[in-house]
């Protein structure tokens, strides 16, 4: 099959079963489809499509997100998870509107420049904003290819992802960019996804090889397993007679970076001893209130969380600085807390 036939089925097939209405389609603009690809990765559309609605009614324009506060923002993507793109997003937003003037990059090499964009993020940009012609390989278009030339190996191995740049680079057509790009993703999502793949509705079925084969659910191999650890921690829910709870921020990078947490420790011990530390002067009672597990990309989190009721008025003098807050009104609060965090703040949950 040549290059052109193969985009000639893909846009044919996108003409009459494509996704057209998604939201970032709409008054489409470079800026509005970075967003849209940033929320995009490893995140469902429809999970995304209620954050991205909020977020540009929040920051209908590249300035309007440079201006905002990193709290305003990661408050705007709390529940999305992967954090450091929400961050990235931010800081790239400042480097549109300090060396750019306001205006997103047009060219590849120039879009690479900012935080959080590769490749295929760049490439997607341009090509569904300005229809220019640039290959892009995401998670959908590296299993339609590898299905269809049945390409073997893992492909975040060098070799594996050169060859699909090639091929993805090969298939892209003259004309027609931004359906193109937007009909090989909607591909991938809708009828050659991971498990099942609809083989007789997808238009490239008669020369996919590994449909020929009968076994199209082998392709991409699979990344090499790989144990993940589990760590164990403690939060410690400290609540005030007044009723507000005490919120720590958490570090820029790492897990949940940049987002409002409860104080998180080690073990039990180092808990205690902090607790003592900071709150000597004021009788504590100190109860078992829940335990949470949650899943990162690169370990498991196990944590259990302590109830702290501090019974006079005593707030130390350390809470006052930047990296605490004694939370107590969700509506004024402008930061974001993790998905977990948020649940166990919730006013309406029972002890465990």
């Amino acid at each position: 099959m040549t290059k052109t036939t193969f985009a000639e089925r893909v846009l044919k097939w996108f003409d009459h079963s494509g996704r057209t209405h998604l939201p970032w389609q709409q008054d489409r603009t470079a800026y509005r489809v970075w967003v849209s690809e940033i929320m995009l990765q490893q995140t469902q559309v429809a999970t995304v499509i209620p954050y991205y609605e909020k977020f540009m009614t929040s920051y209908p324009t590249v300035q309007t997100l440079a201006e905002a506060s990193e709290d305003a923002v990661l408050s705007h993507w709390a529940g999305l998870g992967y954090y450091s793109r929400a961050r990235n997003l931010h800081k790239a937003s400042k480097l549109v509107c300090a060396d750019f003037n306001g205006e997103m990059p047009n060219t590849l090499d120039e879009m690479m420049q900012l935080s959080g964009i590769g490749r295929s993020t760049a490439g997607a940009i341009l090509s569904l904003s300005q229809n220019q012609k640039h290959a892009i390989l995401d998670g959908n278009v590296k299993r339609v290819l590898t299905r269809y030339h049945a390409v073997e190996g893992w492909p975040g191995k060098s070799a594996v992802l050169k060859q699909l740049w090639q091929l993805a680079e090969h298939h892209v057509p003259d004309k027609r960019n931004a359906d193109y790009t937007q009909a090989m993703m909607d591909l991938g999502a809708t009828l050659c996804t991971r498990s099942k793949p609809d083989c007789e509705q997808c238009p490239l079925h008669q020369n996919c090889q590994a449909y020929a084969d009968g076994n199209p659910s082998n392709y991409p191999s699979k990344k090499p397993k790989k144990t993940i650890p589990t760590k164990e921690a403690v939060l410690l829910l400290v609540t005030h007679e007044d009723g507000s709870t005490l919120i720590e921020k958490r570090p820029p990078t790492g897990i949940w970076g940049g987002l409002w947490s409860l104080p998180q420790f080690e073990d039990e011990e180092k808990a205690r001893n902090w607790l003592r530390q900071h709150f000597s002067e004021t009788p504590i009672v100190f109860e078992h209130y829940a335990k949470i597990t949650h899943t990162f990309s690169h370990f498991h989190l196990h944590a259990e969380t302590y109830k702290v009721q501090l019974n006079t008025n005593y707030k130390t003098g350390i809470m006052e600085a930047d990296a605490y807050l004694w939370y107590n009104n969700p509506h004024e609060f402008t930061g974001g807390f993790p998905a977990p965090i948020k649940k166990l703040l919730a006013p309406e949950r029972t002890l465990l």
